[in-house]
Protein backbone atom coordinates (compact mmCIF):
# COMPACT_ATOMS: atom_id res chain seq x y z
CA UNK A 1 0.00 0.00 0.00
CA UNK A 2 2.89 2.23 0.59
CA UNK A 3 3.71 2.00 -3.07
CA UNK A 4 -0.15 2.72 -4.28
CA UNK A 5 -0.35 5.72 -2.07
CA UNK A 6 3.07 6.86 -3.79
CA UNK A 7 1.67 6.85 -6.76
CA UNK A 8 -1.68 8.31 -6.03
CA UNK A 9 -0.81 11.09 -3.13
CA UNK A 10 2.95 11.31 -4.08
CA UNK A 11 2.92 14.88 -2.54
CA UNK A 12 2.39 13.75 1.03
CA UNK A 13 4.47 10.25 0.75
CA UNK A 14 6.54 11.59 4.01
CA UNK A 15 3.41 11.60 5.93
CA UNK A 16 2.22 7.91 5.32
CA UNK A 17 2.57 5.68 8.44
CA UNK A 18 2.12 1.85 8.58
CA UNK A 19 1.29 -0.12 11.51
CA UNK A 20 1.32 -3.87 12.10
CA UNK A 21 2.13 -6.10 14.82
CA UNK A 22 0.76 -9.18 17.08
CA UNK A 23 -2.55 -7.67 17.80
CA UNK A 24 -5.93 -9.08 17.74
CA UNK A 25 -9.07 -6.83 17.46
CA UNK A 26 -10.95 -8.55 20.01
CA UNK A 27 -8.16 -8.17 22.62
CA UNK A 28 -7.15 -5.05 21.60
CA UNK A 29 -11.18 -4.15 22.18
CA UNK A 30 -10.85 -5.68 25.62
CA UNK A 31 -8.32 -3.50 26.30
CA UNK A 32 -5.67 -6.37 27.20
CA UNK A 33 -1.35 -5.37 27.01
CA UNK A 34 -0.22 -5.65 23.44
CA UNK A 35 2.80 -3.78 21.24
CA UNK A 36 2.75 -2.77 17.70
CA UNK A 37 5.02 -1.26 15.13
CA UNK A 38 4.77 2.33 12.89
CA UNK A 39 6.93 3.10 10.31
CA UNK A 40 7.34 5.52 8.09
CA UNK A 41 10.05 6.35 5.61
CA UNK A 42 10.32 9.68 7.33
CA UNK A 43 11.03 8.59 11.30
CA UNK A 44 9.43 12.24 12.53
CA UNK A 45 5.94 11.17 11.03
CA UNK A 46 6.36 7.55 12.90
CA UNK A 47 6.93 9.15 15.84
CA UNK A 48 4.17 11.40 15.19
CA UNK A 49 1.95 8.60 14.91
CA UNK A 50 3.85 6.75 18.03
CA UNK A 51 3.38 9.65 20.32
CA UNK A 52 -0.72 9.72 19.52
CA UNK A 53 -1.74 6.06 19.60
CA UNK A 54 0.86 5.28 22.31
CA UNK A 55 -0.86 4.14 25.60
CA UNK A 56 -0.42 2.53 29.08
CA UNK A 57 -1.91 -0.97 27.64
CA UNK A 58 -1.04 -0.08 24.14
CA UNK A 59 3.19 0.60 23.40
CA UNK A 60 3.67 1.50 20.05
CA UNK A 61 7.89 1.09 18.58
CA UNK A 62 8.32 3.68 15.36
CA UNK A 63 10.91 2.73 12.62
CA UNK A 64 11.49 3.42 8.89
CA UNK A 65 10.67 0.52 6.97
CA UNK A 66 7.42 0.52 6.07
CA UNK A 67 8.07 -1.90 3.03
CA UNK A 68 9.79 -4.45 6.25
CA UNK A 69 6.26 -3.59 8.02
CA UNK A 70 4.03 -4.12 5.71
CA UNK A 71 5.42 -7.60 2.92
CA UNK A 72 5.34 -8.88 6.88
CA UNK A 73 2.00 -8.41 7.56
CA UNK A 74 0.87 -9.94 4.27
CA UNK A 75 3.13 -12.85 3.92
CA UNK A 76 2.64 -14.34 7.66
CA UNK A 77 -1.15 -14.86 6.95
CA UNK A 78 -0.19 -17.43 3.96
CA UNK A 79 2.24 -19.31 6.80
CA UNK A 80 -0.41 -18.85 9.31
CA UNK A 81 -2.56 -21.40 7.04
CA UNK A 82 0.44 -23.89 6.68
CA UNK A 83 1.02 -23.62 10.53
CA UNK A 84 -3.13 -24.68 10.70
CA UNK A 85 -3.11 -27.40 8.24
CA UNK A 86 0.31 -29.34 10.34
CA UNK A 87 -1.82 -28.56 13.71
CA UNK A 88 -4.88 -30.22 12.45
CA UNK A 89 -3.10 -33.62 10.95
CA UNK A 90 -1.55 -33.68 14.65
CA UNK A 91 2.22 -33.01 12.87
CA UNK A 92 3.61 -31.84 16.05
CA UNK A 93 4.90 -28.78 17.74
CA UNK A 94 8.39 -29.26 16.39
CA UNK A 95 6.96 -28.76 12.72
CA UNK A 96 4.90 -26.30 13.57
CA UNK A 97 8.26 -24.12 15.05
CA UNK A 98 9.91 -25.57 11.68
CA UNK A 99 6.94 -24.01 9.30
CA UNK A 100 7.13 -20.55 11.55
CA UNK A 101 11.32 -20.55 11.08
CA UNK A 102 11.33 -21.43 7.44
CA UNK A 103 8.41 -19.67 6.73
CA UNK A 104 9.92 -16.39 8.20
CA UNK A 105 13.35 -17.51 6.03
CA UNK A 106 10.93 -17.35 3.33
CA UNK A 107 9.41 -13.99 4.39
CA UNK A 108 12.90 -12.04 5.06
CA UNK A 109 13.78 -12.73 1.46
CA UNK A 110 10.65 -11.73 -0.51
CA UNK A 111 10.96 -8.53 1.45
CA UNK A 112 14.49 -8.16 1.23
CA UNK A 113 14.14 -8.48 -2.90
CA UNK A 114 12.07 -5.72 -2.67
CA UNK A 115 14.67 -3.79 -0.44
CA UNK A 116 13.42 -4.12 3.17
CA UNK A 117 16.51 -4.57 5.93
CA UNK A 118 16.15 -7.54 7.16
CA UNK A 119 16.23 -6.57 10.75
CA UNK A 120 12.61 -5.72 10.14
CA UNK A 121 11.90 -9.20 10.24
CA UNK A 122 12.61 -9.64 13.68
CA UNK A 123 10.50 -6.92 15.39
CA UNK A 124 7.04 -7.00 16.27
CA UNK A 125 5.48 -6.93 12.05
CA UNK A 126 7.86 -9.66 11.71
CA UNK A 127 8.24 -13.09 14.04
CA UNK A 128 5.79 -11.28 16.69
CA UNK A 129 3.11 -10.97 14.55
CA UNK A 130 3.73 -14.50 12.74
CA UNK A 131 3.74 -16.83 16.15
CA UNK A 132 0.40 -14.70 17.22
CA UNK A 133 -1.04 -15.69 13.81
CA UNK A 134 0.59 -19.11 13.37
CA UNK A 135 -0.23 -20.29 16.82
CA UNK A 136 -3.19 -17.83 18.42
CA UNK A 137 -6.71 -19.72 18.54
CA UNK A 138 -8.40 -16.09 17.25
CA UNK A 139 -6.42 -16.61 14.27
CA UNK A 140 -8.68 -16.70 10.70
CA UNK A 141 -5.61 -17.76 8.66
CA UNK A 142 -4.51 -20.48 11.16
CA UNK A 143 -8.05 -21.59 11.14
CA UNK A 144 -8.54 -21.99 7.89
CA UNK A 145 -5.68 -24.32 7.08
CA UNK A 146 -7.33 -26.47 9.95
CA UNK A 147 -10.87 -26.64 7.72
CA UNK A 148 -8.73 -27.26 4.52
CA UNK A 149 -6.69 -30.08 6.73
CA UNK A 150 -10.67 -31.64 7.39
CA UNK A 151 -11.54 -31.90 3.69
CA UNK A 152 -12.46 -28.54 3.19
CA UNK A 153 -12.59 -26.57 -0.41
CA UNK A 154 -10.31 -23.61 0.50
CA UNK A 155 -12.48 -21.03 -1.99
CA UNK A 156 -15.65 -22.72 -0.48
CA UNK A 157 -14.56 -22.09 2.94
CA UNK A 158 -13.77 -18.74 2.39
CA UNK A 159 -17.15 -17.12 0.63
CA UNK A 160 -19.41 -19.48 3.36
CA UNK A 161 -17.40 -16.69 6.13
CA UNK A 162 -18.06 -13.33 7.26
CA UNK A 163 -15.17 -12.91 8.60
CA UNK A 164 -11.62 -12.33 6.04
CA UNK A 165 -8.49 -15.07 5.96
CA UNK A 166 -6.36 -12.50 4.50
CA UNK A 167 -3.81 -15.49 3.98
CA UNK A 168 -6.03 -17.03 1.16
CA UNK A 169 -6.31 -13.80 -1.27
CA UNK A 170 -2.16 -13.08 -0.37
CA UNK A 171 -1.23 -16.47 -1.43
CA UNK A 172 -1.83 -16.03 -4.98
CA UNK A 173 0.01 -12.73 -5.95
CA UNK A 174 2.95 -14.10 -3.57
CA UNK A 175 3.46 -16.92 -5.19
CA UNK A 176 3.35 -14.74 -8.66
CA UNK A 177 5.69 -12.41 -6.86
CA UNK A 178 8.23 -14.88 -5.15
CA UNK A 179 8.50 -16.15 -9.68
CA UNK A 180 8.71 -13.24 -11.10
CA UNK A 181 11.46 -11.67 -8.77
CA UNK A 182 13.54 -15.43 -8.39
CA UNK A 183 13.04 -15.93 -4.49
CA UNK A 184 13.30 -18.90 -3.52
CA UNK A 185 9.83 -19.43 -1.34
CA UNK A 186 9.15 -22.96 -1.46
CA UNK A 187 6.40 -22.81 1.48
CA UNK A 188 4.60 -20.33 0.36
CA UNK A 189 4.43 -21.60 -2.97
CA UNK A 190 3.21 -25.03 -1.71
CA UNK A 191 0.21 -23.03 -0.34
CA UNK A 192 -0.36 -21.67 -3.11
CA UNK A 193 -1.16 -24.93 -4.77
CA UNK A 194 -3.26 -26.68 -2.17
CA UNK A 195 -5.30 -23.69 -2.09
CA UNK A 196 -5.85 -23.01 -5.72
CA UNK A 197 -4.40 -26.26 -7.54
CA UNK A 198 -6.05 -28.38 -5.22
CA UNK A 199 -2.87 -30.23 -4.64
CA UNK A 200 -3.28 -32.54 -1.42
CA UNK A 201 -1.66 -31.72 1.64
CA UNK A 202 0.67 -34.98 1.93
CA UNK A 203 1.81 -34.37 -1.93
CA UNK A 204 3.16 -30.77 -0.94
CA UNK A 205 4.59 -31.96 2.55
CA UNK A 206 6.37 -34.32 0.71
CA UNK A 207 7.49 -31.83 -1.73
CA UNK A 208 8.67 -29.83 0.99
CA UNK A 209 10.15 -32.40 2.59
CA UNK A 210 12.25 -34.09 0.00
CA UNK A 211 14.12 -30.63 -1.42
CA UNK A 212 17.76 -30.66 -1.97
CA UNK A 213 19.32 -29.53 1.54
CA UNK A 214 19.88 -25.69 1.70
CA UNK A 215 22.18 -23.38 3.72
CA UNK A 216 20.20 -21.88 6.19
CA UNK A 217 20.54 -18.46 5.52
CA UNK A 218 20.67 -18.33 1.67
CA UNK A 219 19.33 -15.14 0.12
CA UNK A 220 18.95 -13.10 3.43
CA UNK A 221 22.66 -12.86 4.19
Amino acid sequence: MSEVLAETLPDSTRRHAFLSGPTFAKELARGLPMDIAVASTDIETAHGVQAILHAPSFRVYAGDDPIGVEMAGSLKNVVAIACGTADELGLGLSARASLISRGLAEITRMGVARGAHPVAFLGLAGVGDLILTCTGELSRNHTLGRMVARGGKASEIVASQSAVAEGYFTAQPAHQLAKRMGVDAPLLEQVYYVLYEDRGIAEAMQLLMNREPKHEFVGIL
